[in-house]
């Protein structure tokens, strides 16, 4: 039975006779659209300028093209690959009335040659085939992704600035200590808060101070390492502000999942903002939104595992990797707990660093149904009403 969010396939019927169907391959240049006209014995293509107005003229063009070969357009439907534009082109063409489908780029099959040919007029083919089929409500051409609002993709803003601001700052530090460590200096701590003050104190291997050209390096570095951290307070405070006067929905979401003990505002704000405020079909979508799902290769005889598939969000699958081993510290008494513990008994590092991975896919999956339907996972210890 078909679910609401079912994107695997069209819900709506298709009458080709009256329908105008278009693709775009798009990209920074130009945009290549190609379309299904009823009326007209060719599929037309036009490269335009990557700008909507345009976009919509042509659309309008080719209805009205429909219109003097007898045929009366009532349904327009538009798809475009999910990349660098994101959803805004859809949000724009659905508000004029036009249906607009963002096609997951991993979904569509391609060819398997070792040089097959690539390019943009053979992509726009693929696409168009692959949205045909579609629309005609057949499985397996192709799936769509999710259109979020603008408010719900600006709600995942402050979770990312975060991560990319703390990658910085690591980068930032391991880049100093290995400056320092080619000169004989391990000794000197980069992340202190006086560190900037102490470097002119600091020695080589050799006894000698730092050469000019290194301290002023170092001096820099630290100067950006200061503005990072600065930079991660103000991200944090504005995380804070989300939480209190964020959406109703979300605030609950959070609340409920801060409720298991070993479980932070922060990963309870990173699972309520990327995952769970989509309306995800069951458990299985839930594990393949962030890839936490296998890729076996089997033909013949040959029967192998490739590990994950790691096609999904990857920010949540290392959020939940890294909260699965707090889970196992805080959580000993719990269910999943003894069943990681049952499966690693025999202590083996290559079996916990698998299975650890399995207990994250369990444990997303558990969250998902605490969060929205309100079920607790057995045996799971919770911090006091909050």
């Amino acid at each position: 039975m078909l679910k609401c969010d079912d994107l695997s396939r069209s819900l709506v019927a298709l009458d080709q006779d009256s329908t105008l169907i278009a693709v775009i391959e798009m990209s920074q240049k130009q945009w290549l659209v190609g379309a299904l006209v009823p009326g007209l014995a060719r599929e037309p293509e036009k490269k335009l300028a990557p700008e909507a107005p345009a976009l919509l003229a042509q659309l309008e063009r080719w209805q009205a093209e429909a219109a003097k070969a007898g045929r009366v357009i009532t349904r327009i439907c538009v798809a475009y690959e999910a990349g660098r534009d994101g959803f805004w082109l859809a949000r724009w063409l659905r508000e004029r009335g036009i249906e607009c489908s963002v096609i997951h780029p991993t979904s569509i099959p391609v060819s398997r040659e070792h040089r097959r040919a690539k390019s943009d007029r053979l992509d726009l083919g693929l696409l168009r085939r692959s949205f045909l089929g579609w629309l005609r409500g057949e499985k397996k051409h192709c799936s769509m992704a999710p259109i979020p609002t603008l408010a719900e993709e600006d709600a995942r803003r402050l979770n990312r600035e975060r991560q990319t601001l703390t990658a910085e700052a690591s980068r930032l530090v391991n880049r100093m200590k290995a400056c320092l460590a080619r000169l004989g200096i391990r000794n000197f701590n980069v992340t202190a808060r006086n560190a900037a003050a102490r470097v002119d104190g600091v020695r080589t291997g050799e006894g000698a101070p730092l050469p000019p050209l290194t301290r002023a390096e170092l001096g820099r570095d630290l100067a950006r390492l200061s503005l990072v951290r600065a930079q991660r307070k103000e991200v944090d405070k504005a995380r804070r502000e989300q939480l209190r006067h964020g959406p109703a929905a979300y605030q609950r979401q959070v609340r409920t999942l801060r409720q298991v003990y070993g479980l932070g505002w922060a990963t309870a704000d990173l699972l309520s903002t990327e995952t769970f405020s989509r309306p995800l079909r069951d458990h299985r979508a839930v594990a393949r939104s962030v890839g936490l799902t296998g890729a076996p290769d089997e033909s013949g005889s040959r029967r192998r595992e490739k590990g994950l598939a790691r096609a999904g969000n990857a920010r949540v699958r290392h959020g939940m990797i890294q909260f699965a081993w707090r889970f196992l510290r805080h959580q000993p008494e719990s269910a999943l707990a003894q069943w990681f513990r049952q499966r690693t008994q025999d202590g083996r590092r290559d079996i916990r660093k698998t299975m650890i991975v399995a207990l994250a896919r369990k444990l997303l999956i558990a969250l998902w149904r605490l969060a929205t339907a309100g079920q607790l996972p057995q045996g799971v210890r919770l911090h006091p009403a909050m």
